[in-house]
């Protein structure tokens, strides 16, 4: 099955091990650095090509040494960048993520806001079964038409799935309902569900937004994910243990491991275990891409997950 990510496309400076929390005023030293490829829908394509699948990624970058060090990212992940363009007139966007317990992120948007519906025509989708979108909210020329591209992309047979992340600029409105009604997967963290819903209680918040074509599900960090299974009973696995070094990306690396399950018509525990491996896993490096496991690596700690007591 061949998938389509079409989404933002900017690398991570990754700044870890700070002396103390950054502050106004003073400065604060970095003991680690890494300069990684970054963006929800990189990472997530990047995670989907480790475990074997067939990946191509559709965006826009600039034709500048950040572009090219994204496009160079996922090529080395086995990801297919035929569809990447690369514009000597956009500046390629940069996000700064400061890691610790959790993460604090300042995104440059750049050319991760140029990407237009329009840009992923009907002859590009009609090659593909699978088309998925992370990162809403920083796509700003993407948002107005991404229902009709969902809507365009079910016509044509493929499925869908949809990350709408972190809304930077605190807008989060009902127009974003309009990508649900075509979207079969939904992947939401535990304050997108009650941004969406407006209820604080993770079952009931599926409930609202699962539906006979919809599989809501909720990414929960440390306390793992949940679904509602066919029958309406609520499907909760529990997070995995690991080194946790840096979560960024970590929900990103979650949407591979639980499309790659699903898209195979896996069981829903089985799906969101994957999900729970491969996003737990990928926090052991620094970035969202360096920990990703392949299809080997998923298996071997999916049967040390599903043993442990």
């Amino acid at each position: 099955m061949r998938i389509l990510v079409a989404g933002e496309l900017n690398p991570d400076l990754v700044l870890a091990s700070l002396t103390s929390g950054p502050e106004p005023g003073r400065e604060v030293v970095a003991r680690e650095f890494a300069l990684r490829l970054g963006s929800s829908s990189a990472i997530c394509a990047s995670g989907l090509a480790k475990l074997g699948n067939d990946v191509a990624f559709l965006g826009k970058a600039g034709d500048d040494a950040f572009g090219r060090f994204c496009v160079q990212q996922l090529t080395a992940a086995g990801v297919d960048v035929r569809l990447v363009s690369t514009d000597p007139s956009l500046q390629t966007g940069l996000t700064v993520s400061i890691t610790g317990r959790d993460r604090a992120l300042v995104t440059y948007p750049g050319a991760m806001e140029d990407l237009r519906a329009e840009d992923v025509t009907d002859s590009v989708l009609a090659s593909f079964r699978h088309l998925h979108v992370s990162a809403y909210f920083l796509q700003r020329r993407l948002k107005p038409g991404l229902p009709s591209l969902f809507r365009r992309a079910r016509v044509l047979g493929l499925t869908t799935s949809f990350d709408p992340g972190h809304d930077p600029y605190n807008q989060w409105g009902d127009e974003i309902r309009d990508v649900f009604r075509d979207t079969n997967v939904l992947l939401l963290n535990e304050i997108e569900l009650e941004l969406t819903t407006g209820s604080g209680d993770i079952e009931q918040g599926l409930r609202q937004l699962t539906t006979d074509s919809t599989l809501a599900v909720v990414k929960l960090g440390a306390r793992g994910s949940a679904a509602l299974d066919a029958s309406g009973a609520i499907e909760r696995v529990p997070a995995m243990e690991v080194d946790v070094l840096d979560t960024t990306g970590a929900g990103d690396s979650f949407n591979a491991g639980f499309l790659h399950a699903w898209l195979r018509d896996s069981s829903l525990a089985e799906a969101l275990r994957c999900g729970v491996v491969c996003g737990s896993l990928s926090t052991r490096g620094l970035g969202g891409c360096e920990a990703q496991p392949d299809a080997i690596q998923l298996q071997e700690h999916l049967v040390r997950f599903e043993t442990t007591p």
